[in-house]
């Protein structure tokens, strides 16, 4: 069954059909191998029940957000806060692209959001200050990883919503990993900019207009903290803490009077298209998943890696393998739909935190959006700067190399993402 619903999946993405349609075509081949008697009962109750959760309406809310604080220029704040921090230094706008999506990562949590906005406004002034395109780009769409797994994350809620994991420690977990990977891309761009002789373009700008930079970014920078501690100390569930931050959105748009109607019902719009999308796979995908569940198929792969139960870094290390490569072929969403119930008897079993394997998770996905061939951001990356895609897959290696590096670290260091959730527990 499991090869027969894999092969008719391959089938479909390469005729070029809607994932959802794909997903579904698949499920329907399933049932033949299960119990085509199940389909009509099972189909629509499965359909309903993967959507019917309430945790998965922060998704819409958090996108909305962060559609809403792009409307009202936020983004440009924010850049311009990083160039005031690091955009005096040799490389400086280099370190200005890592440092801004770290910033970004706050507002929208989305990589392929984080590569178009910053792409668009940081790879041309790249490229001016000598910045080989494909570097500026592939730096551009490798630090956009950093976007979802610093708080908030479109892929933990997800997770959260299959395994009953808080999703506060999940935002939490989720802090280190993403800031030691930007620390990683400041790295690489230190090395290149001294390769490259990248000469510092400004000086450095007086403490007074660092201060301003701060206090005009500063609606954005608040976002992601009323996120977080309010999903932590429990003032707010997730979706309510989604509800209030596009309150707060909607508010500091329309006080500063960068917000628009136009804006708003532009952000509405786009805010209704992703999640319309979003909310399909993760229809489809429950069927997709239930039937695997049924076929016992999460307790063959458990008992497949019973011998190294023992060994939970050996596990996480098959896992994430699994998920990277899973990952480069399939949507970032289906693919934590449908892997997620697989993995987590196997990594609780082997005695792995489930918000260690969220966060790898969510990291073994992430990283696939910049790996070859179906890496959205890539696609994006190339089509801001005007870069041929074959040159962009050479291009993007080196940062797609960083990121697993970074990757690995974690894995061999559960507490660098169980150490600030340990703190409110």
């Amino acid at each position: 069954m499991l090869i027969a619903i894999l092969a008719t999946f391959v089938v479909n993405v390469l005729l070029g059909l809607p994932l959802f349609i794909c997903l579904m075509v698949s499920a329907i081949v399933g049932f033949f191998f299960v119990d085509l008697g199940l389909l009509s009962r099972m189909l629509p109750q499965q359909i309903f029940s993967g959507i019917d959760v309430f945790s998965l309406m922060a998704i819409p809310l958090f996108i909305l957000a962060g559609n809403l604080m792009n409307g009202a220029g936020l983004t440009q704040q924010l850049i311009r806060l990083a160039n005031s921090i690091v955009g005096h230094l040799r490389g400086g706008l280099g370190y200005v692209n890592v440092v801004s999506s770290v910033f970004f990562a706050g507002v929208n949590g989305s990589a392929v959001a984080d590569t178009s906005a910053l792409g668009s406004l940081l790879v041309p002034a790249m490229k001016k200050e000598g910045y080989a395109p494909s570097y500026a780009a592939g730096l551009t769409a490798g630090s956009s990883l950093i976007g979802p797994i610093i708080p908030p994350s479109i892929f933990m809620i997800l997770y959260a919503s299959l395994t009953n994991t808080s999703v506060g420690d999940l935002f939490l977990g989720g802090v280190i990993p993403g800031l030691v990977l930007g620390l990683a891309f400041m790295l690489m761009n230190w090395l290149y900019a001294r390769k490259a002789n990248i000469e510092a373009q400004h000086d450095r700008p007086s403490i007074k207009n660092v201060a301003l930079s701060f206090v005009k970014a500063s609606p954005a920078l608040i976002a992601p903290f009323i996120i977080v501690a309010g999903i932590v100390f429990g003032f707010v569930t997730p979706t309510e803490s989604g509800a209030l931050i596009v309150a707060y959105a909607f508010a500091v748009g329309f006080i500063s009077r960068n917000l628009t109607l136009k804006s708003a019902w532009k952000a509405l719009a786009e805010t209704t298209l992703l999640s319309s999308a979003i909310f399909l796979i993760i229809a489809a995908s429950a069927v997709v998943s239930w039937l695997l569940a049924y076929a016992q198929v999460p307790e063959h792969f458990a008992t497949l890696l019973q011998p190294f139960a023992d060994n939970p870094v050996l596990i996480l290390l098959m896992l994430s393998l699994i998920t990277f490569g899973v990952g480069m072929l399939m949507e970032e969403v289906s693919s934590l739909m449908l892997l997620t119930p697989v993995f987590l008897p196997v990594a609780l079993h082997a005695g792995i935190d489930p918000v260690h394997l969220g966060i790898v998770i969510t990291m073994n996905i992430t990283i696939a959006l910049i790996t070859p061939p179906m890496g959205a951001c890539v696609f994006v990356a190339a089509a801001v700067s005007k870069l041929d895609i074959t040159v962009m897959f050479k291009a993007i290696w080196p940062f797609v190399l960083v990121a697993i590096a970074v990757l690995l670290t974690v894995i061999f260091f559960p507490s660098l993402t169980l150490f600030i959730p340990s703190l409110f527990q």
